[in-house]
């Protein structure tokens, strides 16, 4: 359990305000759009438990942040029951007509990130349903009043969200089709735009499709009316989806993985997931002492760096699908392997390689209640928008999801029709002999692991609460010896890395190292959380 002393806030924070960590005795949820997370903290009120908190928060968020989760994205989730944690897998697979054959037969040599080639089945409803039906306690429709309200009647939009959705829409007018821009335009663009901070957006199609979802708990989407209109839609637009491909998926309830850092276990959801990532790294940081660095210094950063580097380097090479996967998790994450991995690192940056191991834009949540559950969940469509594939009659935007195939002919994660790809979301829980410390996770793509192992040397080593964790500064590493950091960076730091052989650039892209969410219980029951000032969000509890 963490203590309950109260830590100054990080020095020097940069971003809009010097926020200070939120304490709340009964219930608290955290996202990174005021009006999420005001639904979930509104669920909580009216008598719902955390998971039903997440999963209005979760519904909501499709709908206020549309560029980085959708209807049609996927979604992951870690829940503390009260007395153990659930794991669940709502990842989509790639369409059964298709194959890394047949794709690399067009032309490419990796995969696209936009158009139908990109796009996977969503699994976010279902999860939704899966969720709730195991843990939820309200009726599954009531969690999807406020969001069919804004998208039916609209809102306006925040500040972040709206440098999201412009962006995006740049980058769609050089890679869609002119039909596809004209589908994605008459969703997210009705005034040929797309809009500014503080403009009203509303979807009378997006709330339909809501409440389909809502009153057939899901099923309309996956073997109904919806799945129906969805394959009519790609099947008449060039798309591979058939009937087969909603009406066989499956959630999946799995069993989290973890190492023990220093006293702690952090929890990550297993493959197709990267969380396994963060878990490598921690086991290479603690086998090398990192603790005993302070954190503002150079060997510190270079450890955490070269830690993250190997890491993915396994990653990559290993992770996949686990019906596909040939290298057991537990292999990977033995400590054995962590110090052979740790022995690797010396005084200058490594070129990354993946090692041997034994054989043996998205949005995230955290909701906790007065009964002591607590959820971790992150959603996500992959790009802003996913694959710009829209269906304008539904509201609905495909993810890109199968992106993140391999087209390596015989790669462990190589394309395949009804294979999940490696996924980048990941939500993260932390407990303590037993006991939930409580939710947290960093967003970004392939930040997302990175920002997992700060946030836990922050926690752990540093002593940082929540607020001041997130407001840190942080690094990316990208690939090769190239590395981000953010303008905060003590410039010691940033000399001395250099000096080391890493390619470091100073970067205020706000959407390069993610932004997070963090709830801590203390040992008194209190809850204390933070939120990323990178992003629009709040912490609220009562």
């Amino acid at each position: 359990m963490i203590s309950d002393k109260t830590y100054l806030a990080y020095p020097n924070m940069p971003y809009r305000s010097q926020r200070q960590p939120v304490y709340a005795a009964k219930g608290m949820v955290t996202t990174s759009q005021p009006l999420a997370a005001q639904a979930g903290l509104s669920i909580l009120q009216q008598g719902g438990n955390a998971v039903d908190a997440a999963i209005a928060t979760s519904i909501v968020l499709t709908v206020v942040e549309p560029a980085s989760c959708g209807i049609g994205g996927d979604l992951f989730a870690i829940v503390w029951d009260g007395d153990k944690l659930h794991g669940l897998n709502g990842s989509g697979r790639a369409p059964q007509a298709l194959s890394g054959a047949q794709i690399r037969g067009m032309g490419y040599e990796e995969m696209p990130s936009d158009g139908w080639l990109a796009a996977t089945v969503p699994g976010a409803p279902a999860a939704w349903a899966e969720l709730h039906d195991k843990l939820g306690r309200l009726p599954f429709a009531k969690l999807f009043e406020t969001a069919i309200d804004y998208a039916r009647n609209g809102y306006p939009v925040a500040e972040v969200a709206r440098y999201d959705w412009e962006w995006a829409f740049i980058k769609f007018q050089q890679s869609l089709t002119s039909q596809q821009l004209t589908h994605l335009a008459a969703l997210y663009a009705p005034q040929g735009h797309a809009p500014q901070a503080g403009e009203m957006w509303a979807s009378s199609k997006m709330a339909e499709t809501l409440q389909q979802i809502a009153e057939s708990n899901g099923e309309s989407f996956y073997r109904g009316e919806l799945a129906r209109a969805m394959v009519d839609f790609a099947q008449a637009n060039g798309g591979y989806f058939t009937l087969a491909d909603f009406a066989q998926h499956e959630t999946s309830w799995v069993e989290p993985i973890s190492t023990n850092y220093r006293g702690y276990d952090v929890w990550e959801i297993p493959p197709n997931g990267q969380g396994l990532t963060a878990l490598l790294a921690l086991n290479i940081l603690e086998a090398m002492g990192v603790h005993e660095q302070p954190r503002d210094t150079l060997t510190s950063y270079h450890w955490q760096i070269e830690a993250m580097k190997l890491a993915f380097a396994d990653a990559q090479k290993y992770l996949a699908d686990p019906d596909y996967m040939t290298t057991p998790v537990a292999a990977l994450l033995s400590k054995d392997y962590g110090q052979q991995r740790a022995s690797l690192i010396g005084e200058k940056a490594l070129q990354p390689e993946a090692g041997t191991p034994g054989h043996g834009d998205t949005v995230y949540l955290c909701a906790a209640d007065s009964e002591g559950m607590m959820v971790s969940l992150i959603t996500s469509t992959y790009s802003s928008f996913g694959s710009g594939i829209v269906v304008p009659e539904l509201g609905v935007a495909f993810q890109n999801r199968g992106a993140g195939f391999s087209l390596e002919a015989g790669h462990v994660n190589e394309y395949e029709g009804g294979k999940r790809p490696f996924h980048t979301i990941i939500p993260g829980f932390l407990t303590h002999q037993g006991q939930p410390v409580g939710p947290f996770g960093v967003m970004g793509g392939h930040m997302q692991p990175q920002g997992h192992v700060q946030m836990m040397l922050n926690t752990i080593d540093y002593g940082l609460n929540p607020q001041a964790s997130l407001d840190a500064p942080r690094w990316y590493w990208h690939a090769d010896k190239y590395i981000k950091v953010e303008p905060h960076t003590p410039q010691a730091v940033v000399d001395g890395l250099i000096a080391k052989g890493h390619e470091v650039e100073v970067d205020s892209d706000l959407d390069v190292f993610g932004n997070g969410q963090i709830i801590w219980r203390l040992p008194n029951g209190v809850y204390v959380a933070g939120t990323d000032g990178r992003a629009d969000g709040n912490a609220l509890g009562y």
